[in-house]
């Protein structure tokens, strides 16, 4: 399993229709063969600020993830919402492990 971390910064005014574009994203996202999980936050303090964390099951997943019809439309309609550029770090599964990761032991 192969994680993604993205922080995003929304503009105040955009907040509402960040949540309503992203939930379609995810929603899309974790129907794909390759997501594992796909888990959107809201910073309980800064209601501007946003984490997602995608777990993809292999390293080919981020690359088809990416060419999906949701994640495009995704991509177009926050575009102009965003306060700043978004951040992303990658990150390597550690537990549970791969195998038992659907069901962790």
């Amino acid at each position: 399993m192969r994680g993604h971390l993205v922080e995003v910064h929304v503009k105040p005014e955009c907040v509402d229709a960040f949540i309503e574009a992203t939930v379609a994203n995810a929603k899309g996202s974790i129907l794909e063969p390759g997501i594992a999980r796909f888990d959107f936050y809201q910073d309980h303090e800064d209601p501007t600020s946003f984490r997602l964390v995608e777990v993809f099951r292999d390293d080919e997943a981020p690359i088809a993830h990416k060419e999906t019809e949701h994640y495009k439309n995704w991509r177009e309609a926050v575009a102009d919402m965003m306060a700043e550029p978004r951040k992303a770090a990658r990150y390597r599964n550690v537990h549970p492990a791969d195998e038992n990761y659907e069901n962790p032991a």
